[in-house]
């Protein structure tokens, strides 16, 4: 989903000081009613200049809608406290929904310039509402009568969500703590931006231009072909890689020349340490942050305070699961180790031990060997607008969802297509945009995100609009954008965030969608991912680019039985980014050693092959430092258990059953958070889900049997 700042309720509640006041509001895209078909965005018109007078205005009604509120000579009630708060600030949420999703996909200077600039003012906005104690006043007094209230379950719900949001925004302290709250929390949000803006610098400083032909010795042609597009837009000869992993993968899997292999992979793996985009002392800043702002409100360590609001409960429970995972995959992972280092030494690799340059590389080789398939034989059947196609398929196999194209309604970017999107009965349901190519201006990764959520507000029903973005490869002179399986994958698991965003049907904007528990979040998207192995789905779709054949039988066959291979190794890794996020956030003070150390500290129990010194997976884990997963990387992997109980009963009735699917769409993808979700999971499931569901899954419960 969305790794990128995702400005909470609490941060649609403040206020601003004057800026640009002498640009016309009238003329700004941002701040007048679209004429757009379903009141989408004005993309085309939307320039960076229109952002800080926008951002101004939107505070500035929001304020006002707070004012009235607190103004309000009537007894509090649910009607003209709860739900006037839910919806006070509606400009402003528009703006921070499109802003801050440019501001990922698509930014510049002028937009990091301006984050930095409206960030204090957000937060200032922020504490405007969370730390007023008169509003607070009159959410507690709604929220002591909520017995006697007669409220619905959703309106329940929304009441206890909202005083407990105050609450664990610092509405209980004292004036004097709720000042330096205040500036502790600016300085974290500033801290976290300025390790997005070092991540992403870095990352695009770095390229590796070869032009000798011993130097791309091994790259198959779509590597060479991305290559030499790369070069060609950078205007330089040969071939040119950077750290945008459609680039960076391939490369590691391909390349015959493990000296460059060591060199990109160190350039990666060592991406913000040191030099003008460094992030060693911005991780220990944001952590240090978090643990005073924490411990501010009455928990000893983020990981308590995050935990406390989600499926998991505490943070105990994260490490149990952990181990209940780790322990059994830690020798399975060792053996698969070993074992591609008797393969790689059987075919010439010299070397006692793999070092991380060399795992990628031999994997690819020993994949092959195994299973004869390899992403330079898949990626022919897989052009990204079949893929397109088919995902759009099984949502309407699944949920009955029709995907028309708009090229009338403009997208952020031109490599940005729009759909509308709508049921079987013709009902509009969403609009969706999808951003596919990598770009300087974009981050790397893939996510999905909302410009704006789901909502029914007076009476009238606004629907999504849902984006996802990924960093696919780019079509070539010569050949149309070509995905690998795992691309693919990777398309079907945003997508099923996307259907999250989509199929809502919820009141309140903050109960809607995505907006559920962190450890919940994962589930409709890695669900969706499971149709990506079965051949009842594949076959139909993926047919050679050139030739139009369908892909053969026996590469299905292979894809699926290749569906676990290094299952344990890539369990452990995953796993360790778990361990790593929890190490930084269950901390009550700051450790002795410096960010490479400490890292090194944490995962040297759980590696399976050795580290390269002075490499870090901190200081670029854009993740739990500038997203939204500090002290919730488990998610993923508790996800995945619900995922694999829950596609199991696809397996049993059918993987199209409409009636499963419908059960699915009623009790997970309609309801958002309008109630808990451990009871939606059991209301679909009939159980609660185990940890073994993913290990059996994955066949790690067979070999360690």
């Amino acid at each position: 989903m969305n790794e990128s700042i995702k400005w909470g309720k609490a941060l649609t509640v403040a206020v601003a000081s004057a800026i640009l006041t002498s640009c016309n509001m009238n003329n700004n895209p941002l701040l007048t009613e679209s004429k757009l078909p379903y009141g989408a965005p004005a993309f085309n018109e939307i320039k960076s200049e229109h952002y800080l007078p926008a951002f101004e205005q939107g505070i500035k009604e929001g304020k006002a809608d707070i004012d009235a509120i607190v103004n309000c000579k009537e007894e509090p009630t649910f009607e003209n406290t709860i739900e006037a708060l839910e919806f006070a600030g509606e400009t402003l949420t528009r703006v921070l929904g499109i802003f801050f999703a440019l501001k990922e996909a698509d930014t510049n200077d002028q937009m990091e310039e301006i984050a930095e600039k409206v960030t204090p003012m957000l937060n200032d906005y922020s504490m405007y509402s969370s730390l007023n104690k008169p509003l607070f006043d009159r959410v507690k007094a709604v929220y002591d009568k909520r017995d006697e209230l007669g409220l619905n379950r959703e309106q329940q719900r929304l009441l206890e969500k909202t005083y407990k949001s105050f609450v664990r925004s610092g509405a209980l302290l004292s004036e004097e703590n709720k000042k330096t709250f205040s500036k502790l929390t600016e300085e974290m949000s500033l801290a976290s931006l300025q390790f997005g803006k070092n991540a992403l610098a870095a990352t695009n400083a770095y390229t590796l231009n070869l032009t000798k032909e011993e130097e791309v010795a091994g790259l198959p042609q779509f590597v060479l072909d991305l290559g030499a597009q790369t070069a060609k837009e950078k205007g330089q000869e040969g071939w040119t890689f950077d750290l945008s992993y459609p680039s960076y993968g391939p490369f590691m899997q391909y390349s015959e020349r493990r000296d460059l292999r060591k060199q990109i992979y160190t350039a990666y793996n060592t991406k913000a340490i040191g030099g003008e985009n460094d992030n060693t002392e911005v991780c220990r800043q944001i952590a240090q942050l978090r643990i005073k702002l924490c411990n501010m409100l009455g928990y000893k360590t983020l990981a308590d305070y995050n935990t406390e609001e989600r499926m998991v409960k505490s943070t105990q429970k994260i490490y149990e699961f952990i181990d209940e995972l780790l322990e059994p995959s830690m020798p399975v992972a060792k053996q698969e180790v070993a074992t591609l280092l008797a393969y790689a030494k059987e075919n010439g690799f010299e070397e006692d031990e793999l070092q991380p340059w060399d795992f990628s590389y031999w994997s690819e080789k020993y994949k092959m060997a195994k299973y004869a398939v390899s992403d330079e034989q898949l990626k022919p059947y897989f052009p990204l607008d079949s893929c397109i196609h088919a995902v759009f398929g099984l949502a309407s196999k699944l949920y009955g969802l029709q995907f028309e194209e708009r090229p009338d309604i403009p997208g952020y970017h031109p490599d940005v297509r729009v759909y509308d999107v709508k049921d079987e009965t013709g009902r509009h349901m969403a609009l969706f945009y999808a951003d596919f190519f990598p770009r300087a201006s974009k981050r790397s990764g893939a996510w999905m995100t909302e410009f704006e959520g789901q909502s029914i507000r007076n009476g009238v029903e606004h629907r999504p609009f849902v984006t996802i973005v990924t960093n696919f490869s780019k079509p070539t002179e010569n050949t149309p954008s070509l995905l690998t399986h795992d691309e693919l994958t990777t398309f079907m698991h945003e997508f099923g965030h996307s259907l999250h965003g989509m199929l809502t049907e919820a009141s309140y904007p903050s109960l809607a969608g995505t907006s559920v528990d962190h450890d919940f979040v994962e589930l409709p998207s890695q669900i969706n991912e499971n149709w990506a192995f079965e051949k009842e789905y594949l076959k139909p779709f993926a047919k050679h680019y050139q030739t139009g054949e369908s892909i053969p039988d026996e590469l299905v066959d292979k894809i699926i039985a290749a569906k676990n291979y290094m299952a344990a190794y890539g369990q452990v890794r995953q796993l360790q980014f778990a361990l790593l996020d929890m190490a930084w956030h269950n901390l009550t003070e700051l450790p002795a050693e410096g960010t490479l150390e400490y890292e090194d500290k944490i995962l040297a129990p759980t590696r399976v092959i050795p580290a390269l010194p002075g490499a870090c997976i901190s200081t670029a884990f854009n993740h739990i430092f500038a997203g939204g997963y500090a002290a919730g990387y488990y998610s993923y992997k508790w996800a995945e258990v619900l995922e694999a109980d829950a596609y199991s009963l696809f397996q049993e009735k059918g993987i199209f059953n409409r009636e499963v699917s419908d059960a699915f769409r009623r009790e997970i993808l309609s309801k958002g958070s309008t109630e808990d979700e451990a009871t939606l999971y059991r209301n679909f499931r009939g159980h609660d889900p185990q940890p073994k569901a993913l290990l059996d899954k994955l066949g790690i419960t067979q070999q360690t049997e």
